[in-house]
């Protein structure tokens, strides 16, 4: 026997395991110098222009809304003084004014209901016609947007005209109408019905071809699929097509109100520059009390009270959209 035959056999130590290999860091990124600063001094000369052009009237409109300012103020004969709260006392107080709320707030509704209907139906509308009715569909939305309110103003003033108006010669066409001579303007709701008009024509365009590029992004699997499972065209719309168009929606709606609740140059250029008291808007009455009546700060007070009801639109439309973004 050998001596390699009698000696034991050793154990060799079990083999280490190799750790698995760190994934590299990614490196740092270095916030370059200046990096907040640069959005800032880019948006520097908007913010500016904007601080320009509307933080002073906004400031002056809050500060003459609290004094006593009239023509005597205004020529340097007697110095403003500080009255608080007496001119919204006296604006809240008078029964004409709340009138004038109540016919803004039925004005701009209805401005807005049949803008959003009439721009809706348009925009599906288009896409189911041929290309080039589609086209021109769209240069004449553009062009009638394009034209300056002044102008369409004038021209619906002749087109509603009680002596020469096409309106009434086309309405008094039909069996059973007689319009010849009649006066669109001879009552507070008919004439506000054709300013209405006016204004529902001049936003109509903007709101079509939102709503028009809105629809592109609608995937057409979802309407065939809806179709498939027994939806009608009205199905289609409401459970698929709207819900898409819902942001696109509450936008245009609330611009809509903002725009229609600011209405000027339509009542204004329509009724001749002295709207009567049936036409007042809280536009047009806080011009009146301000540049007719020479009572500027009860005139401030009314235009301030406008903005603070509008930014309660803005303020709906904020919390809706943050809704929409929860839902997302």
């Amino acid at each position: 026997m050998s001596a390699a035959d009698t000696t034991t056999p050793t154990k060799a130590p079990p083999a280490r395991q190799a750790s698995p290999p760190t994934a590299p860091r990614a490196p740092r990124r270095r916030r370059a110098p200046g990096g907040t600063a640069v959005p800032w001094a880019l948006l520097a000369p908007c913010l500016l222009i904007l601080a320009l052009v509307m933080g002073y009237p906004l400031i002056r409109l809050v500060t003459l809304s609290f004094q006593k300012f009239g023509q005597s103020q205004l020529w340097g004969f007697q110095p403003a003084e500080s009255v608080g709260f007496d001119n919204f006392t006296k604006v809240l107080g008078d029964g004409e004014f709340w009138a004038v709320v109540l016919r803004t707030i039925v004005f701009a509704g209805g401005s807005v209901i049949f803008t959003m209907v009439a721009g809706m139906l348009i925009a599906l509308l288009l896409q189911r016609v041929s290309g080039w009715v589609k086209t021109l569909v769209n240069i004449v939305l553009v062009a009638s947007w394009g034209m300056p309110i002044i102008v369409a103003t004038t021209v619906f003033k002749w087109l509603f005209d009680s002596d020469y108006g096409v309106f009434n010669a086309l309405l008094s066409k039909l069996p059973g109408v007689d319009l010849v001579g009649h006066n669109w303007f001879a009552s507070g709701p008919q004439g506000l019905a054709v300013i209405m008009l006016l204004v529902v024509w001049g936003a109509v365009p903007f709101v079509v071809i939102t709503l028009g590029a809105g629809l592109t992004q609608v995937p057409k699997e979802l309407e065939e699929a809806a179709r498939l499972d027994g939806a009608g065209a009205w199905g289609v719309f409401r459970y698929v097509t709207l819900p898409i168009l819902k942001p696109i929606v509450v936008m245009l709606t609330t611009l809509s109100v903002i725009w229609d609740m600011g209405v000027f140059p339509q009542v204004f250029v329509m009724r001749g520059g002295h709207p009567e008291a049936e036409f007042q808007l809280l536009t047009t009455y806080s011009y009146d009390r301000a540049f007719v009546v020479n009572d500027y700060a009860q005139g401030s007070a009314i235009a301030l009270l406008t903005v603070l009801l509008l930014l309660g639109v803005v303020a709906v439309y904020m919390r809706q959209m943050l809704k929409i973004g929860e839902v997302e």
